[in-house]
């Protein structure tokens, strides 16, 4: 077996990098931070008015959170919607 031997000033190079990387893996490895819409991103996004938005929070369509008069929809509920109401295009005739 081969021994390889540093310096000191190698070894601490070696290190600072080797924590750089590793500072790098944990901060990709951290669960995304959930995106908020406000009202007025959410209808520019759907193309729909407030009627609408109002309508769908009523019937459950879509969940929000609400803070005084202001409303706000996670976007990861926004696709949730769109998944489940997604349909698979129909076989050519």
């Amino acid at each position: 077996m081969d021994a390889i031997i540093f310096t000191k000033d190698q070894f601490t190079d070696l290190m600072t990098k080797l924590d750089t990387i590793q500072s790098q893996i944990s901060i990709k490895a951290d669960p995304k931070k959930e995106t908020f819409l406000d009202n007025q991103e959410f209808l520019l996004l759907m193309k729909i008015s407030k009627r609408t938005a109002q309508t769908w929070r009523d019937e459950g369509k879509i969940s929000f959170s609400q803070v005084g008069n202001k409303i706000y929809y996670k976007l990861s509920d926004v696709e949730k919607l769109l998944q489940e109401h997604y349909n698979k295009s129909f076989k050519g005739r």
